[in-house]
């Protein structure tokens, strides 16, 4: 698989759940075919999915799950651990499933070093049999990736990728530049309201949550960036942050991941079960987020009539 194949709209999935907090299968299969009608690929098991609440021996069945209902979408799935043998297992059991790209961020509970960080993810590309991409995201790890330090994995065969969700300007304008030289090594960003600003400074795709929700929109805007019509893409991205502030405004990540999937119930995708810490949105909430929804959805398709877009 060439690294074109890594650049566009990937939308971290979020995991549903029955009321006895299984992994809600059927609920999945909608999901990831709403994302990938709307020509994005699925990516299970990230900080959306609230992956570290989740038994790892529950993913390989929802990984294939995933694999199967995207068709011919490319797919990623996340190993994330503080356990390295847990994520070369799970590598191993969706490379086994059709996944085509793993995602991994640095193990969180020990300070670790810049060379003892670089030689960790040497170390977990080696053993696994999928190319990874590296996941830096300082919000829950408490820990940034240094920029030399994914200068040098990202040399590494095996490494064909960074997913940055740091919010740092600066940093974005520098690791964009410095992958934009590269043909083997992609960029992506999980920066909500940064995903437009760096599409056009030339990053190569963009990893956004409210994909879940409006997955048609994201593309719309990526099509737009590369098609050089920036004005009608800020335009877009204008509405899906306005999509993202219905559920995130004035929240914690734990109470928004339980809110976006309000917003999924109600365009009948998935139940609103989460599991534990996390606790399910008050009905007052709920209520108001629905007719925000509802108003925004409506704004859109008078917006872009002849896109006839399908909410669901």
């Amino acid at each position: 698989m060439s690294d074109d194949a890594y650049k566009g709209v990937i939308v971290p999935l979020v995991t549903p759940f029955t009321r006895d907090q299984k992994i809600d299968q059927d609920a999945l299969i909608k999901i990831v075919k709403y994302v990938v009608k709307n020509n994005c690929a699925p990516f299970i098991f990230g900080t959306t999915g609230e992956s570290a609440s989740i038994d790892s021996m529950d993913f390989p069945a929802a990984a294939k799950t995933m694999v199967i209902a995207s068709g011919n979408s490319k797919t990623f799935a996340g190993i994330s651990s503080n356990n390295m043998n847990t994520s070369v297992t799970l590598a191993k059991q969706f490379s086994d499933s059709g996944v085509d790209a793993v995602v991994a961020h640095p193990p969180y509970y020990y300070p670790i070093s810049p060379e003892r960080l670089t030689y960790y993810y040497q170390q977990l590309a080696d053993a696994i049999p999928l190319p990874l991409f590296i996941y830096n995201i300082p919000a829950t790890t408490h820990l940034s990736i240094p920029l030399d330090v994914i200068d040098t994995l990202s040399r590494h065969p095996n490494i064909v990728g960074i997913k940055d969700s740091e919010r740092d300007l600066q940093r974005m304008t520098d690791l964009i530049k410095m992958c934009s030289s590269r043909d083997d090594f992609v960029h992506l960003l999980g920066w909500g309201a940064e995903l437009c600003n760096a599409l056009l400074m030339g990053s190569d795709g963009i990893v956004p949550s409210t994909g879940n929700l409006t997955p048609h929109l994201y593309h719309m805007m990526y099509q737009q960036v590369s098609q050089g019509n920036r004005q009608l893409a800020e335009k877009i991205h204008l509405l899906t942050d306005r999509f993202s502030q219905i559920y995130q405004k004035g929240k914690l990540l734990s109470d928004s991941l339980a809110a976006i999937k309000v917003l999924l119930n109600e365009i009948g995708l998935c139940g609103r079960s989460v599991l534990p810490p996390l606790q399910e949105t008050d009905e007052k909430q709920a209520t108001d987020m629905i007719k925000e929804l509802r108003m925004l959805m409506k704004e859109v398709n008078n917006e872009f009539p002849e896109e006839e877009i399908t909410w669901s």
